[in-house]
């Protein structure tokens, strides 16, 4: 997948606020009057893994619950990918508040949730401008929004700002570099140990940049550097992991969150540079079956996208919202340079899984690191 196949422009926009509009799951169709309706009724909505300043999530579940009058149970919101699987899993037979309705996952848990029946197929209104690549052709999962991976540095404590991945193996960064995830686990872990594998290899297939990236983490392990910490904006300005390597919409954001107390700078390395595509499902056993499809609609609505961008999230319908003029010009101001990402891969799902198969599987025998 290519960064302009990523936001390549489909079809029309469709506006949830017209009664036009149809939610559609299957071959069933019912319009976004009785969807709200019927959502009402279930009361009530459970996520999991939403951080609030994930994406701008604390603002999309107030601007949910304001709009639809639900109640929103937030489960676990520091979950990985692999995390929310196993919660569905786990409570196939359960209706009570530990079943989660919803998921936001890594590109690759989409498919193999799907291959374990875990998914319930719904199309979004806008379903039209999701690109083919970005989706399950049946709607078990669709892409939502994707960033580059970063560094983020708070500079109080480093005086020189890595501007690579190499430079993150200087005696200058002992006991200073972290993931932001468990990478046996979590997505966004297991996406930074692939970006430090594409350096040394780039045309490499998925289980070769994995191993790569395994390689690089035992060597950053064996130099005093890595630090074996769930890294977050806390640690961060605590100076426990003064180098955090996240998602760019999460590091902006606590670059924000922080307001300079203590300064930090977001950098996107000049070489291996990878982009990631998160992606949204219902699960086949949510207990609110209705508020999770009108959840969903709201998330791809033009609203929803928009809360998104304010998070730094590239919203999945940017391409199609922008060419509309439906961006206002002060979101895109706020985003990084666009020569900063002219570098970006996104690798493919088939990548993407050879190379998760080889980092949670070899992660302990080779890197030795647990990381918590």
């Amino acid at each position: 997948m290519t960064s302009r196949t990523c936001t390549t422009a489909l079809a029309t926009v469709l506006s949830l606020s017209t009664s036009l509009a149809f939610a559609q799951s299957g071959d069933v169709a019912m319009s976004m009057d009785d969807l709200v309706a019927a959502a009402k009724q279930e009361g009530q909505l459970t996520t999991i893994a939403l951080p609030h300043d994930w994406c701008n999530y604390g603002e999309m579940i107030e601007g949910f619950k304001a709009k639809y009058g639900l109640e929103v149970n937030e489960l676990n919101p520091n979950a990985g990918s692999g995390d929310e699987i196993e919660a569905i899993k786990a409570n196939k037979g359960n209706t009570g508040p530990q079943a989660p309705d919803v998921i936001d996952v890594g590109l690759s848990f989409g498919p193999s949730a799907m291959a374990e029946g875990l998914l319930a197929p719904y199309k979004v209104s806008t379903w039209d401008e999701i690109p083919e690549d970005a989706k399950d052709a049946d709607g078990h999962w669709y892409g939502d929004y994707y960033g580059v991976l970063a560094f983020q540095v708070n500079k109080d404590i480093i005086d020189n700002v890595p501007t690579d991945w190499a430079d993150l193996m200087k005696p200058e960064y002992a006991n200073a570099v972290s993931l932001a995830g468990d990478p046996r686990s979590s997505a966004q872990a297991i996406q930074s140990v692939y970006a430090a594998g594409l350096v040394a290899t780039p045309d490499g297939g998925g289980e070769a940049v994995g191993k790569a990236g395994l390689d690089f983490f035992k060597k950053l392990n064996e130099a005093g550097n890595f630090v074996p910490v769930v890294g977050s904006t806390a640690t961060l300005a605590q100076g426990t992991t003064p180098v955090l390597i996240h998602w760019d919409y999460n590091a902006l954001a606590s670059r924000d969150t922080l307001k300079g107390n203590p300064a930090t700078e977001v950098v996107v390395p000049k070489s291996g540079v990878v982009a990631g595509v998160y992606v949204q499902a219902i699960s086949a056993f949510a207990p609110h079956p209705n508020a999770a499809k009108l959840w969903m609609e709201y998330l791809y609505s033009d609203e929803g996208q928009l809360t998104y961008l304010k998070g730094y999230c590239h919203p999945i319908r940017f391409n199609a919202m922008s060419k509309a003029g439906k961006i206002p010009q002060e979101l895109l101001d706020k985003l990084p340079p666009a020569e900063a990402y002219d570098a970006a891969k996104f690798p493919s799902l088939d990548d993407q899984n050879a190379a998760k198969a080889a980092i949670t599987g070899e992660w302990d025998s080779v890197v030795g690191a647990t990381v918590q």
